[in-house]
C-alpha cells in the first residue's frame, strides 16, 4: 500500500523542550522506529511534517540578530526548516530501516505548494508558529508588529497567514521516486509556499501553510492509497477535554462535514486534520487515519485511532 504519512509537530520537538539538536533528534529517532516498522511490513511512503516551532524558532533568531545580519523571508525561513528537520528524518530513518533489515534509500526534497496571494487567509492570520510565550512577552513581541493570540490556553503565540494549498510544485518528480520505491521526505511544513506569476515564474510568499492541508495535497497529487496523520492524541474525540469525551473510531465524509459544521473541532489542532482527510477522500483517495505516533503500525491495519472512509 502507497501511504503519506504526516508527522505532527511532537514528533520533533516537545513543548517543554528547548529545542536543541540532540532534542528534536532523539525525538525524530523514535518517530522513525515506527515508521521503519510500517516500511517493514511491505508499504511504500512519503513522509511529510510540521515545522511550526522550527519556522517561528528561525523568525525570532532573525529578529534577535537584525541589527547584526539581514533577516530572512518567511518563505526562506521555511526552506531552512525543511532542509534542517529533512535532513534529521532521513539520517534517522535510514539507520532505523537499517536495523531492520531493510535496504531503501530515503532523500529529501526541498518542497514549494502553490497559494493563491487573493486568498482569505492574508487578511485573517491564523497559522500558529514559534514558541509559546506568556501575556506579558506577547504584550512586548505585538509592539514589534507580530500578530499573537491565545492558543488553547496553553500560552500564546504568533499567529501569520496560512493560505490553502493548490498544488505542489515538485509532485511529479515526488510520485516518480515514490513508485520506484525511495521513501521521500517531502512538503515539509505543508511546503514552501509560492505563487505563480504572469510571466510563468513563480514568487516566495510571507506565508506559512498548514502541514496536514499540505498532507492532504500531495497524498492525492502522488495516488497514495491512505493518509495516515499522526499526532499526539488516540484519535478524534467528541467534547475533547471534557467529561462527556469520546472517541470516534470510524467516521464517514458526511459525518465529518456535519461534525465541521457544528465546531466540534479546534481551530488550531484537530479541524485541519479532519478537513485534510475529508479532501483526501474526495480527491479519490481511499482512507484517511487519524491517531498518535504510538499506534501508527496499528492504525495502517485498520486497528487504531480514527478511520475515515469515503
Amino acid at each position: 500500500m502507497k501511504i503519506l504519512v504526516a508527522l505532527g509537530g511532537n514528533a520533533i520537538l516537545q513543548r517543554q523542550e528547548r529545542g536543541t539538536a540532540e532534542e528534536q533528534f532523539s525525538n525524530v529517532r523514535r518517530a522513525c522506529v515506527h515508521l521503519a516498522e510500517i516500511v517493514k511490513d511491505g508499504h511504500h511512503i512519503i513522509v511529510t511534517h510540521g515545522n511550526g516551532p522550527q519556522v517561528g524558532d528561525i523568525l525570532l533568531k532573525d529578529e534577535i540578530a537584525k541589527d547584526t545580519l539581514p533577516p530572512m523571508p518567511l518563505d526562506v525561513c521555511g526552506a531552512e526548516s525543511q532542509g534542517m528537520i529533512g535532513y534529521m528524518i532521513q539520517r534517522s530513518l535510514r539507520d532505523e530501516l537499517t536495523k531492520v533489515g531493510v535496504r531503501s534509500s530515503v532523500v529529501t526534497l526541498i518542497t514549494e505548494t502553490v497559494v493563491d496571494k487573493d486568498d482569505d487567509a492574508f487578511r485573517s492570520p491564523s497559522k500558529p508558529i514559534g514558541p509559546f510565550y506568556t501575556g506579558e512577552q506577547a504584550a512586548k513581541l505585538r509592539q514589534k508588529g507580530w500578530v499573537l493570540v491565545d492558543d488553547s490556553g496553553r500560552g500564546f503565540r504568533r499567529v501569520v497567514p496560512s493560505p490553502r494549498p493548490l498544488s505542489i510544485v515538485e509532485a511529479p518528480v515526488i510520485k516518480s521516486l515514490f513508485e520506484a520505491g525511495v521513501v521521500v521526505v517531502a512538503a515539509g511544513g505543508g511546503g514552501i509556499p509560492v505563487d505563480v506569476l504572469p510571466d510563468g515564474t513563480s514568487g516566495g510568499v510571507e506565508a506559512v501553510i498548514d502541514k496536514d492541508h499540505g498532507a492532504s495535497t500531495l497524498a492525492s497529487k502522488v495516488g497514495a492509497d491512505m493518509l495516515l496523520i499522526l499526532t499526539d492524541v488516540e484519535g478524534v474525540f467528541l467534547d475533547y477535554g471534557k467529561p462527556s469525551a469520546r472517541l470516534l473510531s470510524r467516521l464517514t465524509r458526511t459525518e465529518c462535514r456535519d461534525y465541521l459544521e457544528k465546531d466540534q473541532f479546534p481551530a488550531g489542532s484537530m479541524r485541519p486534520k479532519v478537513e485534510a482527510a475529508v479532501d483526501f477522500l474526495d480527491s479519490g483517495g481511499k482512507t484517511a487515519v487519524i491517531t498518535s505516533l504510538e499506534n501508527a503500525r496499528e492504525a495502517v491495519f485498520l486497528r487504531k485511532g480514527t478511520v475515515i472512509v469515503p
